[in-house]
């Protein structure tokens, strides 16, 4: 059975990408030019630092010199996080957006915007924010109740100003 050089690339990397307690969340090979560009996007619940994803894209380049899966024409690597607006696809996505705000698609139709305030097997709790003036509503949605969701950007989210307090004087006390 043939297989894709997508999935040829998913089988030679997971174990490198998995070494680093991180998560394979995407291989990508499209033109770009007289090249080809090798997107590798690699995520953690804690997040990725630059500094690993040099690190993860010396040791891929490696690797990659020693196979043939990419053939004799010349391609740029690229690994990288998934960007703020990546499509909530899996159950670890909503897992590592709880507290923020979501924008879903709904299989029946409509859009609900709402905060992750919990995450199960079957779907999310979700806190509703209350239009002019009124609270919070809390609501329960299955995942098999959505089409589509996205983490929406929040310039002033809730207990963000907190969470940055804490690292100011984590890095004064250092």
């Amino acid at each position: 059975m043939s297989t894709t050089q997508s999935e040829r690339l998913r089988e030679l990397l997971a174990p490198l990408v998995s070494a680093r307690e991180l998560d394979l969340e995407e291989v990508e090979v499209t033109p770009a030019g007289k090249r080809r560009v090798l997107r590798v996007v690699v995520d953690s619940d804690e997040g990725v630092q630059l500094d690993a994803c040099a690190e993860l894209s010396r040791e891929i380049s490696a690797k990659l010199d020693e196979t043939d899966v990419m053939g004799g024409d010349p391609y740029v690597l690229e690994v990288t996080s998934p960007g703020a607006d990546r499509p909530l696809t899996q159950h670890r996505h909503y897992v590592r957006a709880a507290g923020r705000l979501i924008k879903a698609q709904l299989t029946e139709g409509g859009e609900l915007v709402a905060r992750i305030v919990g995450v199960d097997d079957e779907g999310l709790d979700l806190e509703v924010p209350g239009v002019k003036g009124r609270k919070p509503t809390a609501r329960r949605l299955a995942f098999a109740d959505i089409a589509k969701a996205r983490v929406e950007i929040e310039f002033n989210r809730p207990g963000a100003e907190k969470a940055s307090a804490g690292t100011d004087e984590s890095q004064e006390e250092a």
